[in-house]
């Protein structure tokens, strides 16, 4: 069995183009439950209309690449602005209703017949990130950095990616330390306190919303420019639960939690993925245990099981504070 192998598309993964995608919405999901407790379970829905918003200008529109990423972080602000404006006066559990109701409805609109000259249909749309692969400084087909080997494209996205993951993860840093985010805090554990000294905490929870979804946004960018084709059934609700399942594990309203998050998540799914296939192709398991087309599976329902006994005995994650996850309904 090649250890060596299984390891090195571990490490490969945890820094490569998944981790970066799922970091960069779960920091979104960071500023709005970790910090300001607002279940938001659609964001692959801001995903889905940032990546789209890229691909319609260029591919329908003829516009360029850059103008792309206006529209797409503008659609994001207007779908906050219309899940937001009639759910944040009330109970959080609307919000997640109709975040995740809102979602699914994005990605049927997105795959369905009538829009299919905007959108592709089921198909999707691609070519439409030439223009950012032109500025790739990268010529070589593969590199390789001790265990972690990238193509010359994924290097160049991984590059821009964890440089913009850096951005985001120090603007919010400085801005949960700003009396901005002072308020924000102060909303997640007595709402009715902060109203009571004259905050418009509704006024509040509308632009984390939409500072969150933005972010969010920022990760669809991320993800259609990696796969280089946007497709409807790329956005269903599992990137949300992926998402927040980074953010638990490196800990919700921690600085650094959904970055790491993103990183072991990956890590030990491609762990898990790597040396299952090992053990199957080596006969180390037998076909009547699991087969190799059960592994995908398999690698789930392992990590699943850590995820859950962490929620047990470390629910606040590995650099969280218990005290953050007690939200105030």
């Amino acid at each position: 069995m090649d250890l060596r192998s299984v390891l090195d598309n571990s490490f490969s993964a945890a820094v490569g183009v998944d981790a970066v995608i799922y970091a960069l919405a779960a920091i979104g999901l960071n500023l709005q439950f970790g910090y300001t407790g607002l279940l938001n379970f659609g964001q692959v829905g801001f995903a889905a209309v940032g990546a789209y918003g890229i691909a319609v200008s260029v591919t329908y529109f003829g516009w360029s690449l850059w103008v792309g990423l206006g529209v797409g972080l503008a659609a994001s602000v207007v779908l906050a602005l219309l899940l937001g404006l009639p759910t944040l006066r009330l109970r959080a559990d609307y919000l997640a209703i109709v975040t995740i109701a809102a979602s699914e409805i994005i990605r049927l609109v997105a795959r369905s017949v009538t829009f299919n000259d905007y959108t592709g249909g089921s198909a999707g749309l691609s070519a439409y990130a030439d223009s950012f692969y032109d500025l790739n400084p990268y010529s070589g087909a593969r590199y390789s950095f001790g265990p972690v080997q990238l193509s010359g494209n994924d290097l160049w996205m991984v590059t821009v990616g964890w440089g913009v993951v850096l951005a985001l993860t120090l603007m919010l840093w400085v801005l949960m330390r700003s009396p901005w985010g002072r308020v924000l805090k102060a909303i997640r554990e007595d709402e009715d306190a902060v109203r009571s000294l004259g905050k418009n905490a509704y006024w509040y929870k509308m632009q984390s919303l939409i500072i969150g979804g933005m972010m969010g946004a920022v990760a669809g960018f991320a993800f259609a420019i990696a796969k280089t084709s946007v497709q409807p059934d790329n956005y269903s609700t599992d990137f949300t639960f992926f998402a927040y399942a980074a953010l638990i594990l490196g800990g919700a309203a921690t600085t650094w939690g959904p970055v790491v998050g993103s990183i072991i998540f990956w890590f030990l799914l491609a762990f898990t993925d790597s040396l299952l296939r090992q053990l199957v192709s080596n006969d180390k398991l037998p076909e009547a245990i699991i087969s190799g087309t059960q592994v995908g599976q398999v690698r789930f329902m392992l990590v699943g099981i850590g995820l859950v006994l962490l929620m047990v005995f470390r629910p606040q994650g590995i650099f969280g504070n218990k005290r953050e996850l007690a939200l105030d309904e």
